[in-house]
């Protein structure tokens, strides 16, 4: 090492932000390690490297001790005062060791240091740079897929979507341009590993974000998400301002806004729903599309038990239970989804009549629709009383067999039996 290899060092450190002290430090470390490999040394030495000239020499270090035990390691008192009569013992005796060819392996091992030391600090640049970009959206370009893994070109360095991260059914290909959520950026041995996903339900609030400056200027807040990806999401949403309608918002003119995210995600249905203080009707907002009657809350339990007409209990419990699995994520609150009829209620909340009551009127009705029918009645048990006439038509011939049973025929005309 000379001058100009001390020089370079200077130049790396203002081109790549390394300072030079610090691998001029690790320089040192390795030259004690190369030293040791090469000349088989278990003593114990240490290098010093001239910070103006680039020189560096190898010294032997020897513990100065009453009786020796390892010469490699100790040197006695006595041996140590013919160089020194002022050395007493614990004192530490140095003597340069410097090989003749060690020029060569000094030379060779400032390299490699100087190489790894340069990886290191592109490693730490980028990996101060990522590290505050965690739960953000990143674009990166599709760059190979290999055991369903998905890498990314994201600039300085790749990122990874693994197989779990991936949205069910999607396909990837090489070139593909993609937004991804970042989830953690992780320091290995090759390097700083840059995790994303398309599932994360932040992706789906990061992209409402850049679609609606309203939620990005903090106008319109998202309280919560839910989401199953590539299929359906619930998206909670309110506003301070009451001028500002947040479902409209989110929506945009004619679904824009909203139908932009659902394009970057691959035809996933979003359902936006209006945030409410009041249990009860935010319940009733996260079940929607489906309409809800009424809503009963237990607070201390969060326990919620929502009656719907019953045409609606298919459409809010939905597709496999996805609608009200959903519902209970976006909310925190266990709900209970009953129809109007197991709650005793008509489809418009109104109270139906109870088991005997209903009796009753069906036996009211029933008995009106009989007195008009002629047949039954003429069966009816109280013709001892009861005035006929009238009551059949003028040409029907009516007559008592003896029994009190009357028979008649089609044709008008009586027949004895």
């Amino acid at each position: 090492m000379n001058v100009e290899f001390l020089e370079a060092l200077r130049d790396l450190e203002k081109e790549r932000n390394i300072s030079a002290d610090v691998i001029l430090d690790a320089i040192d470390a390795a030259l004690i390690s190369a030293y040791k490999k090469n000349f088989g040394s278990s003593q114990n030495v240490r290098t010093e490297i001239n910070r103006e000239t680039g020189d560096f020499h190898v010294f032997s270090r020897k513990t100065i001790v009453e009786e020796v035990e390892d010469d490699k390691l100790e040197i006695s008192l006595a041996d140590a005062e013919k160089i020194n009569p002022g050395y007493e013992p614990g004192d530490i005796y140095e003597e340069e060791v410097t090989p003749r060819n060690f020029g060569r392996i000094a030379a060779q091992t400032a390299k490699q240091v100087v190489v790894q030391r340069m990886r290191e600090a592109e490693r730490s640049v980028i990996y101060d740079e990522y590290v505050n970009m965690e739960g953000d959206i990143l674009t990166g370009i599709i760059q190979r897929i290999e055991n369903r893994n998905v890498f990314l070109d994201i600039g300085k360095t790749e990122a990874t979507l693994t197989a779990n991260e991936q949205i069910p059914g999607e396909t990837y290909r090489h070139g593909d341009r993609l937004k991804v959520y970042m989830v953690e950026i992780r320091k290995t041995n090759k390097g700083p590993q840059v995790v994303v996903s398309r599932t994360h339900p932040g992706l789906l609030k990061r992209l409402f974000e850049q679609e609606v400056p309203e939620i990005y200027d903090g106008t319109v807040e998202i309280k919560s998400i839910a989401r199953e990806a590539g299929s359906r999401s619930k998206i909670a949403v309110f506003s301070k301002n009451e001028n500002v309608d947040s479902l409209g918002a989110c929506v945009g003119a004619k679904g824009m806004r909203v139908q932009a995210i659902v394009d970057e995600l691959r035809g996933e249905k979003i359902d936006i729903v209006k945030w409410s203080a009041n249990p009860a009707e935010f319940i009733s907002n996260a079940l929607s599309p489906a309409k809800v009657i009424a809503v009963d809350v237990a607070t201390d339990e969060k326990f919620a038990r929502v009656i719907v007409p019953n045409y609606q209990l298919s459409l809010a419990i939905g597709k496999e239970g996805q609608n009200a699995r959903l519902a209970v994520k976006l909310t925190g609150w266990k709900i209970d989804i009953k129809s109007a009829a197991e709650m005793n209620l008509t489809d418009e909340g109104e109270p139906l009549y109870d088991e005997g009551d209903e009796e009753d009127v069906l036996l009211e009705e029933n008995f009106a629709e009989n007195v008009e029918n002629n047949d039954a009645y003429a069966a009816a048990d109280n013709t001892e009383d009861t005035d006929y006439d009238g009551i059949f038509e003028e040409d029907a011939d009516i007559f008592d067999d003896g029994d009190g049973a009357l028979i008649t025929d089609e044709r008008g005309d009586a027949e004895e039996e």
